[in-house]
């Protein structure tokens, strides 16, 4: 499915935008281009004000309350909730080194635990304390970067064994609460987007030749024509930087 632009005249007026990892590659950029649109945005991330450490449940109930209050000081809806985070290398919180696994034989378990916790669990917080923030009337998108290589109907190389399974785990947990959310507002939309490859610390030494290699603030204008346009019924989905699904 190929999202088709929504008219101006259709369109909400602005409310208060919401990015989690709004301090890494493609947050930053969402947050620049919201800027630039002149939406007002709060960036939330491990080195901010609170700081979002999903390592702590704490952590992510204070950035939700954060966020209550200045919805409150603002009069604003909370109109666009964009969760940015992810982990795909890098060292987890127990100092280790984690690497994508090419095989069964790489597999371990500090690496899975946080794999799972910074791209399922940390999400499956936010919707926990995030997502009723949300209106309760009128249109408004909760929108979690996924990727297509979660998608178990596309897996057709294997590898990547954590990173797969737990994008794969955030789907699910999308598809779940895009329904509990339409039982509070039906014009209400939680989806799961893929951004593509973009250049990024995240995607950089991965990134082979051949592929469509984009820079973040293209990513970002990309997502938010997706976010924006996304049409009726699309709640509970997994969409691509085009606005095509993506298989489950």
């Amino acid at each position: 499915m190929t999202s088709t632009p929504t008219p101006d005249a259709a369109r909400p007026p602005d409310g208060l935008a919401v990015v989690l990892g709004g301090t890494g590659g493609v947050g930053a950029a969402l947050v620049a281009q919201l800027q630039a649109q002149g939406v007002e945005v709060l960036a939330l991330g491990r080195r901010t004000q609170p700081a979002l450490d999903y390592t702590g449940e704490a952590s992510v109930a204070a950035c939700a309350q954060h966020v209550a209050d200045r919805l409150a000081q603002s009069g604003l809806p909370l109109q666009r909730l964009i969760v940015a985070t992810g982990f795909l290398h890098g060292h987890t919180a127990s100092g280790q080194r984690a690497e994508p696994e090419r095989s069964w034989q790489h597999l371990n378990t500090d690496a899975l635990q946080h794999s799972f916790l910074i791209n399922a669990i940390g999400p499956a917080l936010v919707m926990r304390h995030f997502l009723p923030l949300l209106p309760t009337q009128g249109r408004c998108v909760a929108a979690f970067l996924s990727a297509r290589v979660g998608s178990i109907g596309d897996n057709r190389l294997g590898g990547w064994y954590g990173y797969r399974a737990s994008k794969a785990a955030l789907n699910q947990l999308v598809h779940t609460a895009a329904i509990e959310l339409a039982r509070r507002n039906r014009q209400a939309l939680c989806v799961a987007l893929h951004p593509g490859t973009v250049d990024t610390a995240l995607s950089q030494p991965f990134a082979k030749t051949g592929l469509e290699v984009r820079p973040p603030a293209t990513a970002a204008q990309e997502l938010l024509q997706v976010i924006d346009t996304l049409p009726e019924g699309s709640n509970g989905g997994f969409f691509d930087h085009h606005g095509t699904s993506v298989p489950w």
